[in-house]
């Protein structure tokens, strides 16, 4: 499809209806207080670009895993290797699935092994209050692997008591059930969940199973809140050519994730808040070349991430100051990249100087990260905001980014892929400047200009199409300019109408350019980057709301690989404590490759039965 022809369809689209990602009206997010870690902010005073997807766009969306809701993101790249999140790579503007940091409840949960694993999240899409997606350098306030950007998702917490069932059935044996409950007693709450999702798949070798058990739990205090929250997801999949040649269609995979954090908040003053977490994360991964022959050749890792984190936020006369401590320690233990460990420690401040009544906002920081098998180094970067008019703001930002070698990166020895133990880490300048809207009635619109210098890129090349082994290298220089747009209209809100047929209409669109410097190598990952993506849909209601059916489209052009269109749609129908839903993913039965020459399903039919017990 080429893509003026796409256009002209999105836009046909753009004139008719409205996001699937947006509810039935504007959610007020604009003082919600968003990505915060040492200093609070709301969505609307923020000064970096950063998208919120709310509760109620999620539960609207015709998705079912959280890998499919980011896929419909501005500027987010999810490269699936098979269907219903099975296994999905990350990237943002132009960066690669090990760039971008995932954090659950503001817990660093990316795997040090590799990153196609930090997307293996015990929380099913039900339980998730909203997310929130930093695009740009995020290494001054979280440290390693916020490279490119980071994704930070929020649980709910309950405000009743009750209990969700839901079962699922589809095309190609799929079946799925999940079952939620929450209880409230005291200043306590707790969240229950469990889920199961299973598939024979759509080719020889997709089929897949997928476990989730989540446990959330939180006391309010007088001047603060405690909490508790573990999780288990165990993904088992057929990998079909996943991670080597098309040729190879007889891998497997079973990873296993676990974790558990704690958190303590507490106001010392009125002035100065405490904000502390411990976490542990634990990811046992199982990979087999020849699923019929286990012995032919097995990797098997294990690694263990234990850490705490300990922030300060104190309001003085020039605004705010932040300061921060995160202490944490990895241990890999594999048949294959051995046993290894690493400690990090970092040091983070920053303040946000409050100028001109406000309407001027300038916050310089930096990070020092110190490695046990790396160099020291120093993070900084800066953000400044003007507000241009009362509903209009200026945004700019620049900063120095970081990110050590995976130890997949560094000492990985396969068939077909090779690690490099003298791999450098990768460093960027990163610089941002864009237009943001706020508190305006009815639209939430952002533009963006970016630009990231980046040296010694880590890829996994071939210097011949032929070779059939892929090694890791540093890519001397590798750079990406970018443009970004993301519109919301919200027509029931504007219009004040509790039902609408048409609720928002929402567009978005990224172009990225990459130039890279001595390289005339095939890339895998870095070369093969986003060029071109427009994101758009409808929604239509009828019957007050009680029945609607959302349309959902999107057209990706990646360097190196072929452009395509993808429209999935999903009818809904509502009543009291019951919710009846039928899903098509891929209508038009395109044939596409996100990743690695893996070949997506085509179109896919499932229903489902949702209840709320109680």
């Amino acid at each position: 499809m080429t893509i003026n022809r796409t256009i002209i369809l999105f836009l046909a689209i753009f004139a008719l209806g409205n996001s699937p990602l947006c509810g039935q009206t504007k959610e007020n997010i604009e003082e919600v207080v968003v990505l915060e870690k040492r200093i609070e902010i709301p969505y609307s005073d923020q000064t970096r670009s950063i998208q919120v997807i709310t509760a109620e766009q999620i539960k609207n969306a015709p998705v079912n895993n959280i890998q499919e809701l980011l896929n419909y993101q501005a500027g987010i790249d999810i490269r699936q290797r098979g269907p219903h999140g099975v296994q999905a790579d990350a990237g943002i503007r132009g960066g690669t699935f090990e760039q971008v940091l995932i954090l659950l409840n503001g817990v660093k949960i990316s795997d040090p092994q590799t990153g196609h694993h930090s997307l293996n999240i015990p929380v099913d899409i039900e339980n998730i209050e909203r997310i929130e997606i930093l695009k740009g350098p995020g290494a001054r306030i979280f440290g390693q692997n916020a490279f490119a950007g980071a994704i930070n998702i929020i649980t709910k917490t309950p405000d009743k008591n009750g209990l969700k069932a839901q079962v699922t059935y589809g095309e190609h044996a799929l079946l799925g059930g999940k079952i939620s409950g929450s209880k409230l007693s005291g200043n306590w709450h707790h969240t229950l969940s469990g889920s199961h999702d299973q598939s024979d798949g759509y080719k020889y070798n997709t089929d897949y199973g997928i476990s989730n058990i989540f446990y959330q739990a939180g006391r309010d205090l007088a001047q603060g809140k405690v909490g508790l929250m573990a999780g288990f997801t165990n993904r088992a999949f057929g990998a079909n050519g996943f991670y080597a040649s098309p040729d190879y269609k007889d891998q497997y995979e079973a990873v296993q994730t676990s974790l558990v954090t704690m958190s303590y908040n507490q106001f010392l003053t009125e002035k100065l808040v405490l904000k502390s977490n411990l976490y542990w994360r634990r990811n046992q991964d199982e990979y087999l070349f020849l699923r019929q022959d286990p012995d032919y050749f097995r990797n098997f890792h294990i690694n263990n991430t234990l850490g705490g984190e300990v922030n300060l936020m104190a309001y003085n006369g020039l605004g705010i100051l932040g300061v921060g401590v995160d202490i944490n320690k990895v241990w890999l233990s594999s048949n294959n990249l051995g046993k290894r460990n690493r400690t990090v420690v970092s040091l983070s401040a920053e303040q946000r100087f409050n100028l001109l009544d406000g309407k001027l906002s300038i916050t310089p920081g930096i990070q020092l990260n110190t490695y046990s098998d790396f160099k020291t180094v120093f993070l900084p970067g800066i953000d400044l905001g003007y507000q241009l008019t009362d509903h209009l703001n200026l945004i700019a930002n620049a900063g120095y980014t970081y990110r050590v070698p995976s130890y997949t990166d560094l000492y990985y020895n396969g068939p077909v892929n090779i690690g490099n133990v003298n791999l450098q880490p990768e460093r960027a300048l990163s610089y941002e400047v864009g237009l943001k809207t706020r508190k305006i009635q009815g639209l939430d619109a952002q533009f963006s200009l970016f630009y990231r210098d980046g040296m010694d890129i880590i890829d996994w090349i071939k210097e011949k199409p032929e070779d059939v082994v892929w090694t890791a290298n540093n890519i001397a220089k590798l750079s990406h300019f970018g443009v970004e747009s993301n519109a919301t209209v919200y027509l029931a809100s504007l219009l004040k109408r509790k039902h609408y047929w048409l609720d928002n209409i929402n567009i978005g669109f990224t172009y990225i350019h990459a130039e890279v410097k001595e390289s005339g190598a095939e890339s895998r990952y870095a070369l093969e980057n986003l060029k071109y993506q427009i994101t758009s849909g409808l929604r239509l209601n009828y019957l007050k709301g009680k029945l609607f059916q959302t349309i959902s489209a999107r057209y990706f052009d990646r360097v190196n690989l072929d452009d395509y269109f993808v429209l999935n749609t999903r009818l809904t129908w509502q009543s009291g404590h019951f919710r009846i839903f039928a899903n098509v993913s891929n209508v038009f039965d395109t044939k596409y490759k996100e990743t690695n020459l893996v070949e997506m399903p085509g179109r896919w039919a499932s229903m489902g039965l949702s209840v709320d017990l109680f």
